[in-house]
């Protein structure tokens, strides 16, 4: 029987470079235009390529997206599958409001990619949604539940406190501009957007005294 993965072409790294050229143009595309408003055409401009040679990697507009957001996925499920058991209940949720609130910083097209397929109903990610993104929620759920349970943290809905956590961190990346506007000059959102998310939930989770 031949073997299927030594037949596999390799990609040069001419072919690897172009390929993360295209997804890195498709990016920029697809978060200000969305889906259906992003063209092949559109993305080969960005990426400074002919589009005869961007077919040449990707078959289609609908296959780049899917690469990008098969990426965004696991990078967007990573912050809260570090939420640890055996750590401090209270610093683990700190823990995980800082470092989606740093995805945001650091990815905000990705964010904004991910926003819009969300807005469109999620055509294209809904099984990873209704699948892995679901089961991980509820198993950190259930974590969050015996933690309160236990009286280590302050007891609210688990599933909505990780849902408050993408609504509160990834609305700065989503909607930086209006943040920016509404703070004015002088005022860095991300910094104090930090002080003021750990304070709040500190706030919220810290066990009562006695």
């Amino acid at each position: 029987m031949e073997n299927k993965t030594a037949r596999a072409p390799r990609r040069s790294r001419i072919q690897q470079k172009n390929r993360e050229t295209i997804l890195a143009a498709a990016l920029d595309v697809f978060s200000a235009q969305g889906f259906r408003g992003a063209t092949l055409d559109q993305i080969a401009l960005q990426a400074g390529l002919s589009k005869p040679n961007l077919l040449y990697y990707f078959g289609s507009k609908e296959e780049i997206h899917r690469d990008l957001l098969t990426g965004l996925m696991t990078a967007w499920l990573e912050p809260l599958r570090a939420m640890r058991e055996d750590g401090d209940p209270l610093a683990e949720m700190l823990g995980y409001m800082r470092r989606k609130l740093d995805l945001s910083r650091d990815f905000p097209r990705e964010s904004r990619l991910f926003a819009n397929e969300i807005l469109q109903g999620a055509p294209r990610i809904s099984e990873v949604i209704q699948g892995e993104l679901r089961d991980l929620v509820q198993e950190k759920a259930r974590l969050l539940s015996r933690w309160m349970d236990l009286g280590r943290i302050r007891r609210s809905d688990p599933v909505h406190l990780i849902i408050s956590v993408w609504a509160l961190t990834q609305h700065y990346a989503d909607f930086e501009s209006q943040t920016r506007a509404v703070l004015g000059e002088g005022h860095d959102p991300w910094t104090e957007a930090a002080a003021f998310l750990e304070t709040l939930y500190r706030r919220l989770l810290s066990p009562l005294p006695g």
